[in-house]
């Protein structure tokens, strides 16, 4: 009886101790006032809630395009929290897209617009909703960029693309006499365009053939076409032009990679890139398949469209417009034109110097 007694005690004690309270005071409930003489702690670093950044691409299956989106993801790790969909090369499908990000909330966009002119719809709505806005790769028109002070730009300049590419078809005929099939001192080329009216498709076709001309070569152009920047297009669009020009062909320019490699499987086709048959090929953005094409010697050369410094760009000042700050070279990393442009440079790349584009 004595030993029940005794237990009885003790757990009246326990009992007694947990309905009072210990020496550590309970948490208090969200927005309540600490108890007196509590003490407080900061909450820790890890628990700061991330920026989220709502991510548009044009298209998905776009091989540039690709390795943005993977540079945008790499770059938020640790950062930002981002969710990337696909426009599905649609302007009312990626608005839809934006609207859906308005209505989650999030702290910034990063837009990849289906079509440059319609980025003014897109300015409009994330400036009702204040949220920052970051276009990349594909350039709203100028009156556009002016709308608010909360838009921004990361690209790269096409003119500076299209002349590259012209230089280095410059420097194979100046090394290469034979190049100029009929002796008659003139570049006979073909030209595989892109999008029609896309800026990048526009000043690559102007310059790269200015620079060719500036050098003193002349040129003919034999034909020219849209491939829509789709290697299976521009494939198509190569066999279309030797089943018209044959051996005519001196220089095939190509906006883009992907339109330079359906090219050369069309000249495959026909039994060059063996046996001594060459023509030379040119395109931009040094994708791995093109790396590929000049390690093989298919491809000229190519002209490096720095997609891992797009997308950091791209995501470094979208996280620093998330959380309400204005972007410059301290805090986003990258020198800024004019208030609102990040301008990441090309680079020619062949054979010789293609690591420099891994």
């Amino acid at each position: 009886m004595k030993k029940i007694m005794t237990t009885l005690l003790a757990a009246a004690l326990i009992a007694t101790v947990v309905g009072c309270g210990s020496n550590t005071p309970a948490p208090a409930a969200s927005g309540a006032a600490p108890a007196p003489g509590a003490k407080t702690e900061p909450a820790p670093a890890a628990a700061a809630k991330k920026p989220v950044i709502g991510v548009a691409i044009y298209k998905f299956d776009d091989t540039f395009m690709t390795g943005v989106r993977n540079a945008i993801t790499t770059a938020a790790e640790g950062k930002a929290a981002t969710e990337v969909v696909d426009s599905q090369n649609s302007q009312p499908t990626q608005n839809d897209k934006v609207d859906l990000f308005i209505t989650k909330k999030v702290n910034a966009l990063a837009i990849n617009p289906v079509d440059r002119t319609g980025a003014g719809v897109i300015i409009d709505k994330a400036k009702t909703a204040n949220i920052p806005v970051v276009f990349f790769n594909r350039e709203p028109l100028a009156d556009d960029m002016k709308k608010w002070d909360k838009v921004y730009y990361v690209g790269a300049k096409a003119e500076q693309s299209g002349t590259m590419e012209g230089q280095l078809i410059v420097d194979y005929f100046k090394a290469h006499p034979e190049a100029d099939k009929n002796k008659d001192g003139t570049v006979q080329y073909v030209m595989l365009k892109g999008e029609p009216g896309h800026q990048d498709a526009e000043l690559r076709t102007k310059f790269s053939i200015k620079a060719v001309e500036d050098s003193g070569l002349k040129v003919e152009k034999l034909a020219e076409d849209t491939a829509m920047w789709d290697r299976v297009k521009g494939q198509e669009k190569m066999a279309a032009f030797m089943a018209s020009q044959g051996d005519k062909i001196e220089a095939v320019f190509a906006n883009n990679d992907d339109m330079a490699l359906g090219a050369i499987e069309a000249l495959k086709a026909k039994g060059y890139f063996k046996d001594g048959k060459y023509l030379p090929v040119v395109g931009v953005d040094a994708t791995a398949p093109a790396l590929k094409a000049l390690e093989d010697g298919t491809l000229l050369g190519t002209v490096l469209n720095d997609a891992k410094n797009q997308g950091k760009a791209t995501l470094n000042l979208a996280n620093v417009l998330a959380q309400g700050q204005t972007p410059n070279k301290d805090n986003a990393g990258y020198d800024i034109s004019d208030g609102k442009y990040v301008w990441v440079p090309y680079k020619k790349i062949t054979k010789e110097n293609m690591n420099d584009a891994k």
